[in-house]
């Protein structure tokens, strides 16, 4: 790896090292120019990460994910990149030692992880405001599960799904159709207890999920509505009625009566089978019938 001495993150003429901690100095006459990243920057930190993937031989193989695997970034993307850790490496202490230099030379003041199996999301929030995520998978699960991968160096394992797109969509599709009913019971409950700031958050996790349903069908992004805003203007317009515009009970019923209908016309083009069965019960709970869940 990398040797030296641990340096700081330059922001407004200041460097900021371990755990957010304003240190003096600078990174070798790097300045920022304000609080924000610029894309220079970003890319500049990415190279960095990925040479000390390379020097680090406990890392298998990097590989770009998210929307610069497929040249998409833009002025407000973050870092994504994925690691593989070599099967007779402490994965613990190899997370703790990036952990470390992204604090001592990156500018890292928080950070979370995300766990999904084997593999954890480390996800840093920066100083400049910029936010890394790295992806820290042994080495038999370093690979692509979707088409936002692109490997750096190394080797990668093939899991991407064998049964073809088809079984995936029907799959997330079911997914967020269950997710939904499971809001929209909520939401029946929160309105009858008269908690109306909790009714709000159900009814709009039923629509976000039903938008998720929409981006499924239409191939975009269906995660953290990262492609709600590709869907067609028709398409967007039919939700609108489904924002709350209040925390007033009538405003409340009146969105959670039309969200409902949208979940309902949104499931059966999926599946038209599941509407038939749930739609019944779906506007009964939209209707404020008997019952607290």
């Amino acid at each position: 790896m990398p040797g030296g001495p641990a340096r700081g993150f330059v922001a407004g003429g200041r460097t900021v090292g371990r755990a957010g901690t304003w240190t003096s100095g600078g990174v070798g006459g790097r300045q920022y120019g304000g609080v924000v990243f610029t894309p220079e920057e970003r890319t500049q930190l990415r190279d960095a990460l990925v040479a000390r993937a390379r020097a680090d031989e406990r890392i298998t193989g990097a590989a770009l994910t998210g929307s610069a695997s497929r040249g998409a970034e833009d002025r407000w993307s973050d870092i994504d990149l994925a690691l593989g850790v070599a099967a007779g490496a402490d994965i613990g202490r190899v997370m703790a030692d990036w952990t470390g230099v992204m604090y001592r030379e990156h500018g890292a003041v928080d950070h979370l992880d995300v766990v999904s199996g084997a593999v954890v999301y480390r996800v840093f929030l920066l100083v400049s405001t910029l936010q890394v995520d790295i992806a820290f998978a042994p080495e038999g699960e370093f690979g692509p599960t979707a088409p936002t991968f692109r490997l750096l160096f190394g080797r990668a394992a093939d899991r991407m799904p064998a049964d073809g797109a088809a079984s995936g969509v029907a799959e997330r599709a079911a997914s967020l159709a269950g997710m939904a009913w499971l809001y929209a019971l909520h939401a029946r409950s929160s309105l009858a207890r008269g908690r109306v700031w909790q009714a709000e958050y159900m009814i709009s996790g039923v629509r976000d999920h039903v938008l998720a349903l929409a981006c499924v069908r239409y191939g975009v992004p269906a995660v953290q509505g990262r492609g709600m805003d590709q869907l067609p203007a028709e398409v967007l317009a039919g939700f609108a009625a489904g924002l709350v515009r209040s925390v007033e009970a009538g405003e409340l019923e009146r969105a959670f009566r039309a969200v409902t209908e949208s979940l309902i016309a949104e499931i059966g083009l999926a599946d038209d089978g599941l509407a038939g069965r749930l739609s019944g019960v779906l506007r009964e709970l939209a209707s404020g019938g008997p019952g607290v869940a």
